[in-house]
C-alpha cells in the first residue's frame, strides 16, 4: 500500500512536472504541487526502501568534492560559422553538388548557452556530462538533476543519449545580478556566464536555486521500445525528442531551401530581443539524416550543419567620466559615463561598470576608447577597453577611499566585491532610503520624485521616511513650482500610503538583501509585523526562500534601536500594518496574470495585490504559462504577445468583474 502510494506521488509529480516545465500548461497550482511533494517526501524519509532515481526529491544532492572527467561516447563537434547570406549559400552550393534537387534544411535559435550531453539507459536519466573539447567533458549528473525540464526517467524504455543547451533566461540574470550587488557578491558578465557558473558549484542546492532551463537539440538513439519506428529526417528526430519528454525550442522552421533559411535569419536578427533567453545565431542543418551521413564530418564539425552568427549588438565609444553612485546600503557604485551612440536600437549614455573590482579586471581609464554592449540585449555594460593606442598614457583609475557624498571613509566587508560608506547620516544614503520609501515597488507614493525629496531635504523637512507622514499641505507649498493643487496631491498621496499592505511596509524599510519578493514571503509565514520582528535568526532561516544571510540580516534590522524608535513612530502615526495574506481566498489559485497598459481604477500594483490575495499570480512577462492578461490603456507589446500565443485578453471591466470589484 505505502509503495503504490509512494509510485502514484512519483508518477503524478513528474507528469506535473513535464506540463509545468516543458509544455508550459500547468496542470495544478504551486500550493497543491507542494502538498504532494511534502507527502512523498515524508513517505519516502520514513520508508528509504522505495526511494527511486527518478523520484522528483532526488533533484537536489549533496555536496561534491569536484567533477570528474569524461569521455564521450560519442564526441560533440563544433560548427562552423557564417556571418552574411553570401556564405550560407556557398555552403549550401556545397551540399547540393553531392544530391539531385533541393535540399530541406533545419533552422533553430542558436541558445546562447552551455551544450550538455545527457544519457538514459532504459528511460532513466544515468549520466550528464559538459562538453567540454568535445572528447572529453566533466560529469555534473548531480547539478543537471536540478533542472526541471530535464526529464528523470523518459515516457519510453529508450536507451538514447540528447545533446541540449543548458541556459539562464534573461529575466532570471538580471535578477541573481540584482540580488548579487545588493549583497555585495560579485556579478556575472552574461546569462551564459551565469548558466556556467551555477552548473559548476560543488553544492547542487545552490544549482537548484538558480533558474536554469535546457532546450534539447539532437539524440543519438541506441535502443528503442518495440513499438518506436528510427526517425528518418532531423526534424521527426525532434518530433521524437519532444515524445520522449524533453523541452525543445518552439522556434524552428523546416524550409525547402537556403532562401527559406535566409529568410528565418532575417527574421530573428531583431525578433530575438523579445525573448527571454540570448540567442546569437541561427542553426542550419541539413534534414534528411541519410544525407547527413554521407556529407559526414570535417576534423572539426559536420559538413552538414553551420552556424549564422547575428552581428554582434557591440559598439565603440569614449569614456568620459566614471561617476560614483551610493545606494540605500551605502554601496558605492560605479557607472560609466559615455559619449552617446546608438546601440540595439536606443541612444546610450552610461552603462554598469559594476564594481571596482570590474574596472580593475577590465583596466578601463578614463578616456579610453571602450566597448560596450546590452547585457542579454537590456542594461549596457563596459566590456572591455577596444583601442589601446592611447591607453597606457592615460592615469589608472583608483577606487575611491572617501564617500563621494559625506567624505567618510568607506570599508571593504569580508567576502564582498562592494565598497560601504557606513555613515548612517550620509545624505546620500538617507536621501536614496527615501527614493526606495515611495517607488513603485515599495509604498508606491505618487508625486513624490527624487527632484522633490532632494528639496524637502535641502530645507531639512525630512531625514527618514516617517518625516514624509509629518508633513503638512503647507510645507509642499515652500518648494519651487509647486502650488496649490500639487501640494494637495503630494500630501493625500502621502496620507494614502499609511493603509499599504505590510509586505510593501516590509519592503520600503531597506533592510539588506530584502526585497519584494522576500517581503512577501516573510508576511506570508509570520502573518503580522510583531511576530517578524519577534522572530529569531533560526526561526527565519528556516523559512523557505529565506536563508542564513537573509535571516540574519532581518534580525540584526529589527534589533536596532533606531529601527525599533523608527517603527515605534510609524505606529504613533496610525500606520495599520495590514497584512491581505490574512483575508485570502482560493479562488484564483493555479492562474497567473499580466497586466499591461494604464487601469481607470486602480494602479497594476493595487490589481497585482488583489490577485495575489484571491490565490492567484502575477507576472511581468507573457509565456504560454500565462492565464489572462489584463489589458489597460496603451498596453504595448505584451498584449501583442499574447495575441501571438493565444492568452486570454481581459479588459478593465472584465477584470474588474472577474475578482468581484464590478
Amino acid at each position: 500500500m505505502i509503495e503504490a502510494r509512494i509510485k502514484q506521488l512519483r508518477d503524478d509529480l513528474n507528469r506535473y512536472s513535464y506540463h509545468y516545465y516543458v509544455l508550459d500548461n500547468p496542470l495544478i497550482s504551486d500550493f497543491e504541487y507542494d502538498i504532494l511533494y511534502k507527502e512523498l517526501e515524508s513517505l519516502e524519509k520514513e520508508y528509504p526502501l522505495f526511494i527511486t532515481p527518478d523520484s522528483p526529491t532526488q533533484r537536489v544532492g549533496g555536496i561534491s568534492t569536484g567533477f570528474k572527467e569524461h569521455k564521450h561516447k560519442y564526441r560533440l563537434y563544433s560548427l562552423d560559422n557564417t556571418y552574411s547570406a553570401d556564405e550560407l549559400r556557398k555552403w549550401y552550393e556545397r551540399i547540393q553538388k553531392e544530391f539531385t534537387g533541393k535540399v530541406e534544411l533545419v533552422c533553430e535559435l542558436k541558445i546562447d548557452g552551455l551544450a550538455i550531453a545527457l544519457s538514459y539507459k532504459d528511460g532513466l536519466f544515468v549520466q550528464g556530462v559538459t562538453r567540454g573539447d568535445g572528447i572529453v567533458g566533466e560529469d555534473i549528473t548531480q547539478n543537471l538533476k536540478t533542472i526541471k525540464s530535464i526529464p528523470l526517467k523518459l515516457f519510453t524504455s529508450a536507451d538514447v543519449e540528447v545533446r541540449g543547451e543548458v541556459y539562464m533566461p534573461k529575466s532570471s540574470f538580471e535578477k541573481l545580478n540584482a540580488e548579487s550587488l545588493q549583497n555585495g557578491e560579485k556579478v556575472f558578465a552574461n546569462p551564459r556566464n551565469a548558466a556556467a557558473g551555477s552548473l559548476r558549484q560543488l553544492d547542487s542546492s545552490i544549482t537548484a536555486k538558480r533558474d536554469l532551463s535546457m532546450f534539447t537539440y539532437t539524440a543519438i538513439i541506441e535502443g528503442v521500445d518495440g513499438e518506436s519506428e528510427l526517425p528518418k529526417t532531423h526534424w521527426d528526430s525532434i518530433q521524437y525528442i519532444k515524445k520522449l519528454g524533453f523541452k525543445t525550442n518552439p522556434h524552428i522552421r523546416l524550409v525547402d531551401d537556403i532562401d527559406g533559411a535566409i529568410q528565418f535569419c532575417k527574421d530573428w536578427e531583431t525578433k530575438r530581443f523579445g525573448l527571454d533567453y540570448a540567442t546569437d545565431g541561427v542553426v542550419i542543418k541539413v534534414n534528411r539524416l541519410d544525407y547527413q551521413g554521407e556529407l559526414g564530418f570535417t576534423s572539426r564539425a559536420p559538413k552538414w550543419a553551420t552556424a549564422f552568427k547575428f552581428p554582434p549588438e557591440e559598439i565603440s565609444t569614449t569614456l568620459e567620466n566614471i561617476e560614483l553612485g551610493v545606494g540605500k546600503t551605502g554601496a558605492v557604485t560605479p557607472v560609466a559615463v559615455l559619449t552617446p551612440v546608438n546601440l540595439a536600437g536606443s541612444v546610450v549614455s552610461r552603462a554598469s561598470l559594476h564594481n571596482f573590482d570590474e574596472i580593475k579586471r577590465l583596466d578601463v581609464r578614463i578616456g579610453d576608447r571602450v566597448l560596450i554592449k546590452k547585457a542579454a540585449e537590456i542594461i549596457p555594460k563596459v566590456i572591455k577597453v577596444s583601442e589601446t593606442e592611447n591607453h597606457w598614457e592615460l592615469p589608472i583609475y583608483l577606487p575611491p577611499e572617501e564617500c563621494p557624498e559625506c567624505h567618510s571613509k568607506l570599508v571593504a566587508r569580508e567576502g564582498e566585491v562592494n565598497l560601504y560608506c557606513e555613515n548612517p547620516f550620509c545624505p546620500a544614503v538617507l536621501k536614496a532610503k527615501l527614493e526606495y520609501w515611495v517607488s513603485k515597488e515599495a509604498m508606491d507614493v505618487d508625486y513624490i520624485g527624487p527632484q522633490v525629496i532632494t528639496q524637502l531635504f535641502d530645507l531639512g523637512l525630512v531625514r527618514t521616511p516617517v518625516d514624509f507622514y509629518k508633513l503638512t499641505y503647507n510645507d509642499f507649498l515652500k518648494l519651487d513650482l509647486v502650488k496649490d493643487k500639487s501640494a494637495a496631491n503630494m500630501y493625500n498621496s502621502i496620507q494614502t500610503s499609511l493603509t499599504k499592505p505590510l509586505g510593501r511596509f516590509i519592503t520600503a524599510l531597506s533592510i539588506k538583501m530584502v526585497g519584494k519578493e522576500t517581503a512577501d514571503i516573510l508576511v506570508n509565514e509570520f502573518l503580522t509585523l510583531e511576530d517578524i520582528m519577534n522572530a529569531s535568526v533560526e526561526e527565519l532561516a528556516k523559512v523557505d526562500g529565506i536563508g542564513d544571510k537573509i535571516a540574519k540580516s532581518i534580525y540584526e534590522f529589527f534589533r536596532d534601536e533606531n529601527n525599533k524608535k523608527m517603527i515605534e513612530e510609524f505606529k504613533a502615526l496610525g500606520f495599520k500594518f495590514e497584512n491581505t495574506v490574512q483575508n485570502r481566498t482560493n479562488e484564483l489559485s493555479g492562474k497567473t496574470f499580466v497586466l499591461t497598459g494604464t487601469l481607470n481604477s486602480m494602479t497594476r500594483d493595487e490589481a497585482g495585490d488583489i490577485i495575489k490575495m484571491m490565490g492567484g499570480k502575477t507576472s511581468s512577462s507573457v509565456s504560454k504559462k500565462t492565464s489572462y492578461v489584463v489589458a489597460g490603456v496603451n498596453p504595448g507589446s505584451k498584449l501583442d504577445k499574447a495575441q501571438d500565443l493565444g492568452v486570454i485578453i481581459l479588459n478593465e471591466e472584465e477584470f474588474l468583474k472577474l475578482v468581484g470589484r464590478d
